[in-house]
């Protein structure tokens, strides 16, 4: 009998000897073996510190509503490990997933494979399989050693670069910038969600020799009052386009990046026979804005009170969800539920978040990188003063809907696995 997707994620998790061990040499010996390394006639990676699954599944909306047929791959998930792999829009299914894990498992030979291995190969083996026309995929940690790299994406983009993953990527901004840096092609267009970046970013393009594609310099975007906002890049000029269906106002700037990603990638000589720039007018494009779908990335759940959900695990990204919080002020409080991993930098994200909160609700976190409410409350002594604490998410979930009167707002952020479960006890998940 075959094992069951449960069965075979829990045999994955303990195959390799490191859950997380950067390199290329295992993964793409399996990947040449399953003939992965052009998985689809297109594809887009998408890397950065922050922002990297938004663009991404922007990415994939322009792609679909210009009638190109996407398999996207994101990580990691918030509920199910379906939603990780897309294909023109749905979650693959667990029948899908199981015949991928079989065939790498039957090509892997000697090599051992890390979590996120297995899932990379899967995605790529399931989009050469059902003849995706073009792969987005999203880098799971850096870009230089990722899995996601073994393929030579024809559009690389970089969103953001900020201290995260130090012990992995390095102390450094430099550093951290080389390494995700490392996703560029020589030639090949390397698109900038931000102009400022650090140097070692721009040292890899001219080393490279590849096609910079800078935000604000080589594309640019103007937001009206009303929110309406127009585009400008190297062979578009779009007006009057509707906001994105995901909120806050970093998604423009995500947006206008997607864009320009679509556009170098239109450019290019093996994209030509798919006419995309032709397919990208301003009625598309606002079609596309409008099916934009990530959960957990300031999802808004209206009501009485409001609830706004975002991940926000590290400073760089908590330091956005505090200046879009001041972007969208409540006439009442911020309750805000919080879990963090233990080993994130707590102290910076609460620092980010405490001038525009008024109560915290701290609660544990499951896992090896899980943490208690209390040691969390210890982390954050510094800024948050006489929080209550949870010993679950949906504990503290409960105990702000209790404290939250109609006109305050329930912030829940910090992690995946505080997002995740929160999405699951308010009964709105919903992977499509």
């Amino acid at each position: 009998m075959s094992a069951s997707l449960e069965e075979w994620l829990a045999r994955q998790s303990g195959a390799h000897p490191r859950s997380i061990d950067l390199g290329l040499e295992r993964v793409a010996a399996v990947a040449r073996r399953l003939e992965l390394e052009t998985p689809a006639s297109l594809v887009v990676t998408v890397a950065g510190t922050n922002g990297k699954g938004s663009t991404a599944v922007h990415v994939e909306a322009l792609l679909a509503a210009a009638g190109v047929r996407c398999g996207l791959f994101t990580s990691p998930h918030l509920v199910r490990y379906n939603e990780r792999i897309r294909i023109e829009g749905h979650d693959v299914d667990d029948a899908a997933l199981i015949g991928a894990f079989e065939r790498i498992e039957a090509a892997r030979g000697p090599h051992t494979l890390t979590f996120f291995e297995y899932n990379t190969l899967a995605a790529l083996w399931l989009f050469a399989e059902r003849g995706v026309h073009c792969a987005v995929l999203e880098v799971g940690l850096g870009g230089r050693l990722d899995a996601t790299n073994l393929v030579a994406a024809d559009v690389a983009v970089l969103c953001s670069v900020g201290l995260d993953h130090c012990e992995w990527l390095g102390e450094t901004l430099e550093q951290i910038g080389a390494e995700k840096a490392g996703i560029f092609r020589p030639g090949r267009p390397a698109v900038l969600g931000s102009a400022e970046m650090p140097a070692s970013v721009y040292a890899r393009i001219a080393d490279l020799g590849a096609q910079a594609v800078v935000a604000e310099r080589d594309f640019t975007w103007h937001v009206e009052p009303t929110g309406r906002w127009h585009y400008r890049g190297a062979h578009l000029e779009l007006t009057d386009l509707p906001p994105s269906r995901l909120e806050g106002w970093i998604q423009y700037r995500n947006a206008a990046t997607a864009l320009a990603a679509i556009e170098s990638l239109a450019a290019g000589p093996r994209a030509s026979r798919l006419g995309l720039l032709g397919a990208l007018d301003a009625s598309t494009v606002a079609a596309a804005l409008r099916q934009v779908h990530l959960p957990g990335r300031f999802q808004v759940v209206r009501g009485a009170p409001e609830w706004i959900l975002d991940i926000a695990h590290n400073p760089p990204a908590a330091q956005v969800l505090s200046a879009q919080l001041r972007r969208r002020p409540c006439a009442g409080r911020t309750l805000a539920v919080v879990g963090i991993l233990s080993d994130k930098d707590a102290a910076a994200i609460g620092a980010a978040l405490a001038p525009v909160v008024d109560e915290w609700f701290l609660c544990a976190l499951p896992g090896a990188r899980g943490s208690t409410a209390e040691a969390l409350a210890a982390r954050l002594a510094d800024v948050v003063r006489t929080p209550h604490l949870f010993p679950s998410v949906a504990a503290a979930c409960a105990a702000a809907r209790r404290a939250a009167r109609a006109d305050d707002r329930v912030l829940v952020c910090g992690s995946l696995f505080t997002v995740g479960p929160a999405l699951e006890w308010l009964g709105v998940y919903s992977s499509a």
